[in-house]
């Protein structure tokens, strides 16, 4: 039979390094770390009930056409809110094109998936709970390229009669526009001249003369891009 090894002596711990269980300090340090555990539910239950605020404002957001955007915001408010978007006045159902998102502990965002020339606007978020209410709002600003919906027609003409021909357009910001007569740009006057519209552009030819016959173009032009379009002008 082997003998026991001998019990080595345990040193006492160094000066300032021992516990007292029962001193309130530690009792109070002990409470905080068991409740910084306690996870997000427990931090919620201890803030003081109230009206809802904004932490953090929405801010514009620029979107290009065919891309999604978001806008986001920090909110405070226990209980927790009601949350509604809208779009200048109009609400806004969470689903495939507006999606509501609520990011811990306090983000809140709306995506615009898709977007297009339509979504440009004003948009809202409102927060209410039962203590009360507020709200913000920012713009998505829609950066769409320069083009031409419908082009003009081509068309026959007698002598002497007034023409126009018109092109359906868009792109945000809006396009400049020119037309031009077989590859030459139109200098316009009292008899020849074009207008811009808010989605068109009409040129009119007054009193048509045999030279007015030929190729006519219409183009635009934005920082995102160009597009063209002809037309044939016969005179009889």
């Amino acid at each position: 039979m082997s003998k026991a090894a001998p019990k080595k002596a345990v040193a006492p711990p160094p000066p300032g390094c021992t516990l007292d269980i029962n001193d309130p300090q530690v009792q109070n340090a002990a409470i905080r770390i068991q409740a910084s555990y306690r996870g997000h539910r427990s931090r919620k239950e201890l803030k003081e009930k109230g009206p809802p605020r904004v932490l953090q404002e929405l801010k514009d957001v620029m979107l290009i056409e065919g891309s999604a955007a978001r806008l986001e915001c920090r909110i405070s408010a226990f209980p927790d809110p009601f949350i509604r978007w809208s779009k200048d006045g109009q609400e806004l159902k969470d689903g495939p094109k507006y999606r509501y998102i609520f990011e811990d502990p306090d983000i809140v965002a709306l995506v615009v998936r898709d977007g297009g020339l339509a979504d440009l606007g004003r948009y809202t978020i409102a927060v209410k709970n039962t203590f009360g209410e507020c709200s913000d709002s920012a713009r998505i600003l829609v950066e769409v390229p320069a083009k031409i919906e419908k082009g003009p027609e081509s068309t026959k003409v007698k002598k002497g009669s007034t023409v126009t021909l018109t092109a359906h357009i868009s792109g945000e910001p809006a396009p400049d526009v020119g037309w031009a007569k077989d590859g030459e740009d139109i200098e316009e006057d009292d008899r020849v001249f074009y207008d811009i519209g808010s989605n068109s552009t009409t040129l009119t030819i007054k009193r048509v003369a045999a030279s007015d016959a030929g190729k006519y173009e219409v183009f635009v032009e934005n920082n995102l891009g160009t597009d063209e379009s002809f037309a044939r002008l016969d005179v009889l």
